[in-house]
């Protein structure tokens, strides 16, 4: 039944190289952007796994691999550890605003009032994925972390009123989800990133959600190791949400009271 909301939109599949691991071939399921273009649709797929990127919402579903896994942190229970509270005060000086964006439907312009978040971006990119499929990075790439379909903002924030940090957001009827976070490079003290996930998870209870999506746990890539220190969390496994109350170190065997 869990599948059944997918079923009422046409899917089609893509086949391309594994972004994680090199050497797998890898299964991508999306959904007709002509389709998908309401947030109803998308607050109705992501809790079957699916996400956004700038118009098309999709899933991996990977033939004989079951390696990322979605994850949600349950936001009304998160409690904030030892060194997500550093972090915090570490920022005590940081101002956060959020910026509602709308995105014109065909074409997209460079906003001027996004022109900052994109010199962000770009420096961010080049800095820390130099060797990631995101680089160089582009306006294309940027306009991308949008789409006309969904209701998204910009969670900022800036530090004696330069721009440092942006999370890219989307409102979904049972909570936010994250689609890409970027930051100063040159603050690497200031857990930035942290921060930015910390402060999602505040909005989301300030409007009164019970999730934050944050996309995949990929069993076995380093990169994605930080999402163990968010939780509780549920994890999409055999078609149901399953929760863990304390730090798992693996979402396929995870850890409960």
């Amino acid at each position: 039944m869990l599948d059944a909301g997918a079923q009422l939109l046409r899917l089609n599949v893509a086949r391309h190289p594994c972004a994680y691991f090199a050497g797998r071939a890898a299964r991508t399921e999306f959904v007709d952007s002509r389709a998908a273009r309401s947030p109803n649709a998308y607050s109705g797929l992501a809790p079957l796994g699916f996400r956004r990127t700038g118009d098309l919402l999709y899933r991996p579903q990977c033939e004989g691999c079951a390696d990322c896994v979605p994850m949600r942190v349950l936001t009304h229970e998160f409690s904030s550890s030892r060194r997500f509270r550093r972090i915090l005060a570490k920022n005590a000086d940081v101002v956060v605003r959020t910026r509602s964006v709308l995105v014109d439907d065909p074409p997209f312009e460079m906003m001027p009032a996004l022109v900052r978040h994109y010199m962000l971006f770009d420096r961010y990119i080049r800095a820390r994925h130099a060797d990631g499929d995101m680089f160089p990075p582009s306006v294309n790439q940027f306009r991308g972390l949008f789409s006309a379909s969904a209701e998204t903002f910009t969670l900022d924030a800036y530090l004696d009123d330069v721009l440092v940090a942006s999370a890219v957001t989307d409102v979904l009827v049972d909570g936010l989800a994250a689609v890409y976070t970027f930051f100063e490079p040159n603050l690497p003290a200031r857990s930035l990133g942290a921060f930015s996930i910390l402060q999602q998870i505040e909005e989301c209870r300030r409007r009164a959600l019970p999730h934050l999506y944050l996309g995949y746990w990929v069993v076995g890539a380093a990169k994605m190791e930080y999402k163990a220190d968010y939780w509780p969390a549920e994890f999409l496994r055999d078609g149901r949400w399953q929760a863990t109350r304390r730090r798992a170190s693996d979402p396929t065997h995870p850890a409960k009271h």
